[in-house]
């Protein structure tokens, strides 16, 4: 365990924390509008799709990660039709779209590129050192690589964190956002468009969901396979479980989990000798460990995964 192999795996950490961070808040933002969305997986599949295709296409991993966020929302809206407009359950309709969009995203995939052997492959978003400092000895530190060797939806990600905490606990639309998760009918009372905002919670979660997506094919990746997300999305959903609900400590759960995952990849290769099936399975077992430890009590919104019938007493 030397000083390269701890700060190559802090950096990894945060890099493989990404994805699973933009997608966690997602599902935080859904959560807090009363909306159980387990499609997260389905979600991430096709935002991955979509953003590679694009990247392929214009050569732009920018316009990629755009395209990957507006894919997420057109799948999410199928979802947010059903659940809130029809009242169905949201668990169900949350399973069918991990069922359905992979499907679809594998689908779309070999009408535009066949069947072959080998993947097609498109550009990666460059990081902010090599676009700003090129020239730049910071870089090389350790430090530098952990504050500039990053791709810009790295810092999106943990900006968007600051936003949420201040969002949800320091503005009015805030709190009448939670609102609607917790007491949807005093919500409605006091002149809030609970229908609406559950709409508004579906498309940022499907915006979100989707750049997480699209950051494994534009920024981690720059290919397309079956299988891309690896169950990021049930580790996600587990994070928000993890971290209270809360910005600050689903942040601290992906971090987390990206650990687990980074830590295992590197395991791999310091012991090429053992199975490398027992090392993949680190961060799975550290996310049933968080959910048996953390999630027996729930302590989220009190109107989760509860369809919203205005005519109702």
């Amino acid at each position: 365990m030397s000083w390269s192999f701890m700060g190559d795996l802090i950096l990894s950490t945060l890099r493989m924390a990404t994805p699973i961070l933009l997608v966690a808040l997602a599902e935080l933002y859904s959560e807090r509008a009363g909306m159980v969305n387990i499609g997260l997986d389905g979600l991430m599949t096709f935002g991955a799709l979509s953003g590679f295709m694009v990247c392929f296409i214009s050569g732009s991993p920018f316009l990629g990660v755009v395209a990957g966020a507006l894919g997420g929302v057109l799948i999410n809206m199928i979802y947010a039709y059903c659940t809130i407009s029809l009242c169905a359950e949201q668990i169900v309709y949350g399973m069918a779209i991990n069922i359905f969009a992979p499907a679809l995203a594998s689908f779309v995939y070999r009408v535009y590129f066949g069947i072959s052997s080998t993947l097609a492959q498109g550009a990666l978003m460059p990081t902010l050192a090599a676009t700003l400092f090129p020239n730049s000895a910071l870089k090389n530190s350790f430090l530098g690589k952990l504050l500039l060797d990053q791709t810009p939806m790295v810092y999106f990600a943990y900006g968007m964190v600051i936003f949420t905490a201040i969002f949800f606990n320091r503005t009015k639309a805030g709190l009448n956002y939670k609102a609607v998760g917790e007491y949807p009918k005093a919500a409605e009372t006091l002149g809030i468009n609970v229908v609406r905002q559950k709409y508004i919670a579906c498309l940022i979660c499907g915006a979100l969901a989707g750049v997480g997506g699209a950051y494994l094919t534009t920024c981690y990746v720059n290919t397309y396979s079956d299988g891309v997300v690896a169950g990021r999305g049930f580790i996600a959903l587990s994070a928000v479980i993890f971290g209270r609900w809360n910005a600050a400590g689903v942040m601290l759960a992906c971090l987390l989990f990206g650990f687990c995952d980074a830590l295992q990849l590197r395991l791999q290769i310091v012991s090429p000798q053992t199975p490398y099936q027992l090392f993949q399975m680190i961060p799975y077992v550290c996310t049933l460990v968080a959910l048996a430890a953390f999630g027996i009590k729930k302590a989220g919104p009190k109107s989760s995964g509860k369809p919203y019938r205005r005519e109702e007493r």
